[in-house]
């Protein structure tokens, strides 16, 4: 029998009574008896933007061990379950959602690579990092807080806070600086399986046990507006929970809807850059069991040149969260809500 995790069980009470008790207020005092030891006088963002989602620092567990199993022998993730694939140095490994929905970080070397593995349930991203900076290897863990509803991360070797949607070190002695971003997908664990079964998937973690399989924010890709925990414009000239692909190359950013690149096939920006639709995937959002989301595609960015395709960072996000950190960027695939 599943237990429910009391970690996620503060933070959809805490959802319920956000409209009438407001967490905005800036308060470095607060967050100091919190237990970080942030130089809160270097940041980039406004404080009074970023807000507590519920649980503590580390409330949400990294993953700092990882332990994986071969495609092949996991028999505990159903064919349609969507899981982000990272293929790097030789190697290629799958990291299911059903556990990044509980975890959102892990802490993880692929190759020579030390990477972290990213996953924001309230704006549906999936960011993979490289942790080295300025020749040190940082290790990422939940700071329990928000901004734009985005995952707040924190390394533990600085204590700076980083965005997670962008990579952008906000509060803290990185302040300004960036994280590099590396390409990755996510796919459904069938063509996971079939096309990389020797590949390495990442095992459930024996302890903190949490209940995966078990979806905390059913219905959440079905509603009209995101969690009152949002505090940010919505668009208007779409939905603001429509999905969107999001691709970073170089300094530019696309975006187009996830349905324009469904009924299209395949779309192009800027000539060199394309977004391909490469079949579907079980919405980790939708219904309590996670294997039963219903179907919302997969897609792949590349940059094409005479080199052949080049893997690029992207990311299938909310409309909203595109609005809050890149309203500038059109969004391609746009019908009125």
């Amino acid at each position: 029998m599943r237990s429910a995790d009391p970690i996620k069980g503060v933070f959809l009470a805490f959802v319920l009574i956000f409209t009438s008790v407001s967490t905005a207020t800036a308060d470095p005092d607060k967050w100091r008896r919190a237990g970080f030891s942030t130089d809160f006088s270097i940041s980039t963002v406004d404080l009074g933007t970023i807000f507590s989602g519920g649980p503590p620092k580390d409330g949400i567990p990294s993953i700092d061990e990882p332990t994986f199993q071969s495609a092949s022998g996991v028999d505990w993730l159903q064919d349609p379950e969507p899981v982000i694939v990272l293929e790097l140095d030789g190697e290629v490994k799958a990291y299911p959602l059903q556990i990044l929905i509980w975890h959102e970080i892990v802490n993880d070397r692929i190759g020579n690579r030390p990477v972290s593995v990213t996953y924001c349930p309230l704006c549906n991203s999936s960011i993979v990092f490289d942790r080295r900076l300025d020749g040190d290897i940082l290790d990422f863990g939940t700071t329990g807080l928000l901004r734009n509803s985005d995952l707040v991360m924190y390394d533990r070797q600085s204590e700076t806070w980083w965005q997670q949607f962008t990579g952008e070190g906000i509060v803290g002695t990185h302040a300004g600086r960036e994280l590099k971003m590396i390409p990755s997908t996510v796919a459904a664990f069938e063509t996971f399986r079939k096309d990389h079964p020797d590949g390495q998937v990442l095992a459930r973690p024996p302890s903190p046990r949490r209940d995966y399989g078990s979806n905390p924010y059913v219905g959440y890709d079905s509603r009209s507006a995101p969690y009152p925990l949002y505090q940010g414009d919505l668009p208007d000239n779409i939905n603001p929970m429509v999905r969107v692909v999001v691709v970073r190359d170089e300094d530019e950013t696309y975006a187009a809807t996830l349905d324009h690149v469904r009924t299209s096939g395949s779309v192009a920006f800027a000539d060199a850059v394309h977004l391909r639709w490469t079949g579907e995937q079980a919405s980790i959002l939708d219904k309590r069991e996670t294997e039963r989301g219903r179907p919302i595609g997969s897609v792949e960015a590349v940059r094409m040149d005479a080199n052949g395709d080049t893997p690029l960072v992207h990311d299938v996000t909310f409309a909203f969260v595109v609005h809050a950190f890149h309203p500038e960027v059109p969004i391609l695939g746009i019908t009125q809500p």
